[in-house]
């Protein structure tokens, strides 16, 4: 007999179920398991996901409702049932003997598990407060008595005291002074007052009064409108009938794989993810497979392979899920005639109406259509024959130009070395384009780059270059102002060097400081880089598009990234105080028992002469409350491209500092006044209820700023 393995997960790690063969491993096993046995349990961030197969379906089912009704309870959660969630998480992990009960020794222990290094002394008088039935251990009200005593939020008190006239409560006035003096709300203030009382005030005695206790207080500011993050950007708020051309887009890199790309896996779970995460832009690497049937893979490498159809049926269900916005689909064409003409079949046959095979009112394009006009539309980026307004006009077609693939473009010498036998071999056999594939370019016509001038001069709107990180940040450093201008009137498409092997990623917020679009980035490899991305796109709904600042938008505009003045906007003086910090987790693969030394650091992402890192002193062994009141002062020169980053380290003496949380934000989107922020683990996802609490404080400096 086996041992049946048991496998813990948490419902909060869960971010969906999907029912019946959607994986690659269950489609594997089809022909075993009928679908209606089958489902995938699908993690937060970049863990795997977890297949599963039932005796039956009812079983299957029993465990998928079970399942959405868990998760859904715990997204749907506010603030104070995250709280209580996490205290009876801890208190089970601390119940060693599991007789809901807990003695001081056993408490002892929780607390150095929650990043608390406290006076024994002053822990058991915690302790015997907390005992009411005075048994000598602590149960189910009374652990939840000792928590509240251990997490007293003096710093909040104060605050609420400073407005308070008799410390015990806020009236409906006095709460009206804090949001306009301190919140920096400027309009319907009383009703705003109002409605966040009804909202936050735990005391229905208190609601009939409009006034406010410190409990009501303290969960106003923990709660979304207590958020560092404005909650009108949550939703689209921007503008979205501009020209493509004016907008940031979500693009990724590689989407298909999970891992490296000399040996990773591709997965049609990469397009999922992205497409999850809002991305518009998506790279599909194509290449001759089997029986006629073209796949997708990372070439010349060992990377694991993918049909291009199922890629293709993929986008088809994921597409629109998280936004209506279009979707671009970069195609590397490495395929020949027969399977490009294969490609097109799949691509009409499978996304139908979506797929944008003309222009959207048949006439040629004298600009780039807007995000609104190409709702649930899905547009091939990729080499064309001739022009678009050739096939419009019903006139012949020309052989196409002589465009290398993105690989070919700009390779350096190293990954050119790698290559170069495969390279010579492909060479060979290579064909031209497919007329049926050509067709299906519409808006993303992909053509080499030779200069701004000459782009200026020859190029149509609908036609657009790509550039390596390294190409591109040779033309920031030459010609910032000219690269500006250019993408005020194309689409512009960066990628990661090809000798990023490990699938690392550049800094992208250069390329966003000359108006790039598609700043394509590995999305299966967490670090600063994807913190960037995401803190970029979390802002107008999430949906993959952003409005480019007004001085990007101008083809003779004379803004440069290295010459900001010119462009006579505010500039900002910011004052950040980094007041305390809330239950920070644990430094994954820590020492047992070790607790952490929490320092903040603050940055600033955007043009160089704004770019800026601060940091707090450490406080040690205190993760869980450290309070720090330390102010961060920074100005900003051109906020409508900068991102305001803050990172929790662990602070250590003898090596680099361990990463704790980090949250990204754009400066556009930063409320003023005293906020938390609810942090993110290193792969972007949340860490309850670990936060930072801040004071924010902004001055227009207008033009000031030389």
């Amino acid at each position: 007999m086996f041992d049946t393995p048991v496998i813990e997960v948490s419902v909060s790690d869960v971010e969906t179920v999907r029912e019946g063969h959607q994986s690659e491993v269950l489609q594997s096993l089809a022909e075993e398991f009928p679908p209606e046995h089958c489902f995938t349990i699908v993690f937060h961030g970049r863990r795997g996901n977890l297949d599963l197969i039932a005796g039956s379906a009812e079983e299957a089912q029993c465990w998928i409702q079970g399942l959405r009704r868990l998760v859904e309870v715990v997204t749907n959660m506010d603030q104070k049932e995250k709280i209580d969630q996490w205290i009876c998480d801890w208190f089970q992990k601390a119940d060693k003997d599991k007789d809901g009960r807990m003695n001081f020794r056993e408490v002892q222990h929780l607390l150095r598990m929650m990043n608390v290094d406290m006076n024994e002394d002053h822990a058991f008088r915690l302790f015997q407060m907390a005992d009411k039935s005075e048994t000598g251990t602590l149960e189910g009200e009374e652990f939840v008595l000792f928590y509240k005593a251990l997490t007293q939020r003096d710093e909040v008190l104060r605050i609420f005291q400073e407005y308070s006239k008799d410390a015990k409560k806020l009236t409906l006035l006095e709460f009206v002074d804090f949001l306009e003096q301190e919140q920096m709300e400027s309009s319907g203030i009383e009703e705003l007052a109002m409605e966040l009382i009804e909202r936050y005030e735990p005391s229905e005695t208190a609601k009939a009064r409009h006034v406010l206790s410190i409990d009501g207080f303290l969960t106003y500011l923990c709660s979304p409108d207590g958020s560092i993050f404005n909650l009108e950007h949550r939703k689209v708020f921007q503008d979205m009938s501009q020209s493509l051309c004016h907008y940031f887009i979500s693009s990724s890199h590689n989407t298909y794989l999970m891992e490296d790309q000399l040996r990773g896996q591709s997965s049609v779970e990469g397009y999922i993810r992205a497409l999850k995460r809002g991305c518009r832009c998506l790279e599909v690497d194509c290449w001759d497979g089997p029986n006629g049937e073209p796949i997708v893979y990372h070439g010349h490498t060992f990377t694991s392979k993918i049909p291009f159809r199922e890629v293709v049926s993929t986008v088809e269900k994921y597409a629109f899920q998280v936004s209506d916005y279009p979707i671009i689909l970069s195609i590397e064409n490495h395929c020949s005639i027969e399977q490009q003409d294969a490609m097109a079949q799949q691509l009409k046959s499978i996304l139908g109406e979506q797929l944008l095979i003309t222009t959207i009112d048949g006439r040629v394009p004298v600009q780039l259509p807007s995000p609104e006009e190409l709702r649930g539309k899905i547009i091939l980026k990729g080499k064309r024959i001739g022009y678009l307004e050739d096939s419009l006009n019903g006139q012949p077609d020309e052989d196409p130009e002589g465009e290398d693939s993105e690989e070919e473009e700009e390779e350096e010498e190293e990954e050119k070395m790698l290559r170069n036998e495969a390279k010579k071999k492909e060479k060979k056999s290579k064909q031209s384009l497919s007329e049926e594939l050509s067709d299906c370019i519409i808006y993303c016509k992909s053509v080499p780059f030779s200069s701004f001038q000459h782009s200026r001069t020859h190029y149509k709107p609908y036609e657009m270059s790509s550039f390596t990180e390294s190409k591109a940040r040779k033309l920031i450093r030459e010609a910032g102002n000219d690269f500006v201008r250019h993408n005020a009137r194309q689409l512009t498409r960066i990628y990661p060097s090809g000798i990023r092997a490990d699938s690392s990623n550049y800094n992208p917020q250069d390329m966003w400081n000359v108006g790039c679009q598609m700043v394509a980035l590995n999305f299966q490899t967490a670090g600063t880089e994807m913190d960037l991305y995401d803190g970029l796109f979390s802002q107008n709904g999430h949906c993959g598009y952003v409005l480019k600042p007004r001085f990007m938008k101008d083809t003779e505009t004379t803004f440069s990234p290295e010459n900001p003045q010119s462009r006579g906007d505010s500039a900002l003086s910011l004052a950040i105080q980094v007041i305390s910090g809330q239950q920070l987790p644990k430094v994954l693969n820590s020492k047992e028992g070790s607790i952490v030394d929490p320092l903040v650091r603050v940055e600033i992402h955007g043009i160089p002469a704004d770019s800026a890192k601060r940091e707090t002193k450490y406080i040690e062994n205190n993760g869980f409350n450290p309070q720090w009141g330390e102010t961060l002062d920074f100005q900003v020169r051109v906020p409508e491209l900068a991102l305001l980053r803050f990172v929790v380290e662990d602070y250590d003496k003898a090596s680099r500092n361990d990463f704790v949380g980090q949250y990204t934000i754009p400066l556009t989107s930063v409320k003023a006044g005293y906020r938390h922020i609810h942090l993110l683990s290193k792969d972007g996802t949340g860490v309850p209820p670990a936060s930072l609490f801040v004071h924010i404080r902004m001055v227009d400096l207008s033009t000031e700023i030389d």
